[in-house]
């Protein structure tokens, strides 16, 4: 999140001089890359509850272990935020004048949390979220399916970054593509407290609970989608071997080890 939030920071307040859409786009994907190699061997690289949720529903994850999965997904999406503010506090508040706003040519929240474009309705910035939602996990089920096409092994992480760095390039116009409630909910409760106020979450006609609840609707259909259209559908293995593998790594056998969330909002349009 410092990362992902910092690119759009340093784009904003040169006025895009020193960084467009393009870089904060690719600077998110890398930042994905990055925060799975720091967090995959301790955590399974979880960063995106609408991830974690989804492995609970096809029987990947425990339940059990979710809310405090999703507990300090937020308190990292909150403290990049932070981070990011105090590394770039004079630059914004030189960009703003030290007026913080949600609306109008110099705003700046939309450094922070995602905002849909002027013709977007609800409705569709739903259905935007759902989509790509989807497409993630759809991705990313795919890129750790040791039965499918494998990616060499150390490598998933690099693989799931241009996943997210082409959902980015292919449906980031409509609102900057959070795909991830943690990455838009815990970067707009800082800009609540910080000074931008409650217009972070009346901007966008009350479009703030959007990234929080379509994400999970989308990693969750996205999952089942992957289990019936393809994982069901591989050649079954010797049932002896699975058995030996159960017995020497069952938590490991059950669970991906690798992922994401996602991601930037430079294109989150400014109101």
């Amino acid at each position: 999140m410092f990362i992902t939030t910092g690119a759009v920071a340093q784009g904003v307040t040169s006025a895009n001089t020193k960084g467009n859409f393009f870089c904060m786009y690719l600077a998110g994907a890398i930042a994905v890359v990055v925060a799975i190699y720091v967090s995959g061997g301790v955590s399974g690289g979880h960063l995106n509850p609408a991830y974690s949720l989804s492995l609970c529903v096809i029987g990947r994850f425990s339940w059990r272990k979710l809310p405090v999965y999703i507990l300090i997904q937020m308190l990292g999406s909150f403290t990049g935020a932070a981070a990011t503010y105090a590394l770039y506090y004079d630059a914004i508040q030189h960009y703003t004048n030290g007026n913080l706003t949600v609306y109008g040519p110099r705003e700046t929240a939309s450094i922070f949390s995602t905002y849909p474009a002027p013709y977007l309705t609800i409705r569709n910035g739903f259905l935007d979220q759902v989509m790509g939602t989807a497409m993630l996990m759809i991705g990313i089920l795919a890129i750790c399916d040791s039965k499918n096409k494998p990616v060499p092994k150390g490598l998933e992480p690099v693989v799931v970054g241009m996943l997210v760095f082409s959902i980015g390039l292919s449906m980031g116009a409509n609102c900057g593509y959070p795909i991830n409630p943690s990455r838009d909910l815990g970067p707009r409760i800082f800009t609540y407290v910080a000074g931008w106020g409650a217009d972070v979450f009346r901007a966008g006609n009350n479009w703030w609970w959007v990234p929080v609840v379509a994400p999970c609707v989308g990693g969750v259909l996205g999952s089942i989608m992957y289990q019936l259209l393809v994982e069901i559908h591989h050649p079954k293995e010797d049932t002896n071997k699975e058995e030996i593998v159960k017995d020497v790594a069952p938590e490991k056998w059950r669970e991906i080890p690798v992922f994401t969330i996602n991601m930037d909002s430079s294109c989150s349009h400014r109101l």
